[in-house]
């Protein structure tokens, strides 16, 4: 089932375990299920499991036992259970359901009508728990297989390793692992030996695995997450439904449960890389975008990247670290502020702000700043190499250089040393060289070329430290998932405080990493807007100078990767300008391109004259004083603002703070702070 693997995928990107719901169809009373199965989704629930009620349910404890006899009193049969799955996704259900019962009942119903009327309602799977996949259940898999529905094998930990590879073999999507040995129900502990049993599946099979049985609590939830893909709740959702009461409105059992699966869910978080399966393995392409387009003396080094960062995403003491890092060092997390003043102004959708801008050195670029150096010093180069624009990502390198020891060379074109003369003084205090470079535009995409040069003549031991989601691969998705952070901290906080996830997310792209680990947690959520603010310059006219790559530029190869540029009919890079340094720049992050070009992202460019307006706003009715960088997209944000209801919320990433500006603003503004 491709929804099946797309939820995998998306939790993956996220860093989160994928949260499996189990209801019995029917329960506590019929008109309930579909208004529990959109609660569910509400809630945060990646994969639904619909039991089919049956009278003789030989691995299922009392609960379930007990929702069965009231299902089947009620007439709740496979008739009625595939027509609530069609209601269901008349309502708007979008998450994979997956139909688990009992052979019998499947095989009365006829196997090939069943396979035919299940692909018709919208189901995606089925778990049989008394069907191996031998002689008995290959006709049934057979047609769930040219159906493209998914057989979903139990493995238990009585089962053996030689037939936990046969059990694999049968599956197509994901793999239930039965934590303990006995029937379905909430216990108080997480089995001991678990850790032992999942590494024994993880020996046969490369498919996520989703362990289930006596699950009840977010503590369950954290633990068995750190082991495996996926997190399945069954016997302890019922017990929270018949808390309500089973003669209270559906509207209140299913508000319960949404409040209880987001409790649960939120246990799942911030995965360990090391749980999940190695199926779903980034690539180095975004549709057509990406690739690796470099000279051959870097081939090694960037293969030499690619595979200590596949090492590093496995280990669970490298996402320790970084944990603690985002924690003790950068203060994460930053926290999603509602700006009511702002919100009131606009007279439209709820503002958000995710505080980067709060961030240890002032902006977003610490985080990845971070898990790079660690990376290098695994790889055992102590030498950093970075470019910057506006400065933030060569602080941030220059913090973390200076805490682990590390020797640290920045490259910054002429003019942003000129106009960020603060920021290159920090990175001198901090212990940095600052190279100015002169050639060129003596901007961002020259900071890059000098780094790059620099790295083709030290690459055994230096490491190139990048600061945007740009470039060959692998630089493109290791900036992103190191930035992913902001995203996966945004959605859980916005389900927090807002009850919901926001209509839209908005945040500004330069060469796009804050905007893009704003996004990727959001990009399966296709309710949501996701919109990025460029830098439009002084105009979008013929002959007028400006950053807006994604608005005005075309497809090309931009300093090792396939992606939209700002090029003339020959292909020779555009002159840009923006009063924004870190907006600068010539090209975009190849996963930005792709996300324009499949219509799931969309990019507005954003004058110089309409983000110093938003700066002013932003300082003037928030207290708050951002980037310039930062304010294109509050720019974005009010206008969308005003375009929208006041039940609708918009997010936006607040990706630094603008004392870096101050001087720029200051010149503008006809101010002397010298």
């Amino acid at each position: 089932s491709s929804r099946l693997d797309e939820s995998f995928q998306r939790c993956r990107k996220n860093g989160e375990a994928a949260f499996v719901s189990f209801i019995t169809a029917g329960y506590p009373h019929p008109d309930d299920t579909v208004d529990l199965l959109l609660a569910l989704e509400e809630g945060g629930t990646d994969v639904i499991e619909l039991g089919i009620p049956f009278s003789d349910p030989q691995a299922d404890g009392a609960t379930i036992q007990a929702t069965n006899k009231v299902a089947l009193s009620y007439g709740v049969d496979i008739e009625k259970c595939l027509g609530m799955v069609k209601e269901a996704r008349a309502r708007g259900l979008t998450k994979p359901i997956v139909l688990m019962g009992y052979y019998n009942p499947f095989l009365q119903f006829g196997l090939s009508t069943l396979v035919d009327r299940a692909v018709e309602a919208g189901v995606d799977g089925f778990i049989v728990v008394d069907l191996p996949p031998s002689e008995e259940g290959a006709e049934f898999i057979q047609l769930c297989t040219k159906s493209s529905l998914s057989f979903v094998p139990l493995i238990a930990p009585t089962t053996t390793d030689e037939r936990m590879k046969y059990l694999a073999s049968a599956a197509s999507s994901f793999i239930y692992c039965v934590s303990v040995t006995g029937v379905t129900g909430s216990r108080s502990a997480v089995a001991s030996d678990l850790s032992d049993f999942v590494g024994r599946i993880r020996a046969q099979t490369d498919l996520p695995l989703a362990v289930g049985f006596g699950i009840s609590t977010p503590e369950h939830v954290k633990e068995v997450a750190s082991l495996s893909d996926g997190v399945v709740v069954g016997s302890a959702i019922l017990n929270e439904i018949d808390k309500v009461g089973h003669d209270a409105p559906a509207a209140d059992k299913a508000a319960a449960l949404r409040d209880y699966i987001a409790s649960l869910k939120a246990g799942g978080l911030g995965q360990p890389a090391s749980a999940r399966s190695l199926k779903y393995r980034d690539v180095p392409h975004f549709g057509q975008f990406g690739g690796k387009f470099i000279p051959e003396t870097l081939s090694e080094a960037h293969d030499e990247l690619e595979k200590a960062y596949e090492i590093a995403s496995a280990d669970p003491e490298f996402r320790a670290e970084l944990d603690f890092y985002r924690r003790e060092f950068i203060g994460g997390p930053t926290p999603v502020y509602l700006a009511k003043r702002l919100t009131e102004l606009c007279g439209g959708a709820r503002i958000w702000l995710k505080r980067e801008d709060l961030a240890h050195t002032g902006a977003h670029k610490i985080n990845n700043a971070i898990g790079q150096a660690l990376l290098a010093q695994r790889l055992g180069k102590k030498r950093i190499i970075a470019e910057t624009g506006a400065g933030q990502h060569g602080v941030a390198t220059a913090t973390v250089c200076a805490m682990l020891g590390l020797e640290c060379v920045v490259y910054m074109g002429a003019v942003d040393c000129e106009r960020q003369k603060l920021n290159v003084f920090r990175m001198r205090t901090l212990g940095a060289t600052v190279v100015p470079v002169h050639s060129g535009s003596a901007t961002l995409k020259d900071a890059i070329n000098e780094a790059m040069r620099d790295w083709v003549t030290n690459v055994r031991g230096t490491h190139y430290l990048i600061g945007s989601a740009v470039g060959p691969h692998p630089f493109p998705t290791i900036v992103r998932d190191f930035q992913s952070v902001i995203g996966i901290e945004a959605r859980a906080q916005m389900l927090q405080h807002a009850g919901k996830l926001p209509d839209a997310v908005v945040a500004c792209v330069g060469g796009g990493s804050n905007a893009i680990g704003t996004f990727a947690p959001f990009i399966d959520d296709k309710e949501v807007r996701l919109v990025g603010a460029e830098a439009g310059g002084s105009g979008l006219e013929e002959g007028v100078l400006n950053s807006a790559t994604l608005t005005l530029g075309t497809p090309g190869v931009l300093q090792g990767a396939m992606t939209y540029v700002l090029q003339t009919p020959d292909g020779q890079t555009a002159k840009t300008n923006s009063i924004s340094a870190g907006l600068d720049y010539p090209g975009v992050g190849p996963q930005h391109a792709f996300l324009k070009f499949s219509g799931r992202a969309e990019y507005v460019a954003v004058t110089d004259a309409e983000a110093l307006d938003a700066f002013s706003k932003l300082c003037k009715y928030e207290g708050i004083i951002p980037a310039l960088e930062t304010a294109h997209a509050v720019h974005t944000t009010l206008e969308l603002a005003k375009q929208m209801g006041k039940d609708q919320d918009i997010l936006v990433n607040l990706s630094g703070r603008g004392d870096k500006d101050m001087p720029t603003v200051a010149k503008v503004m006809g101010v002397d702070v010298n």
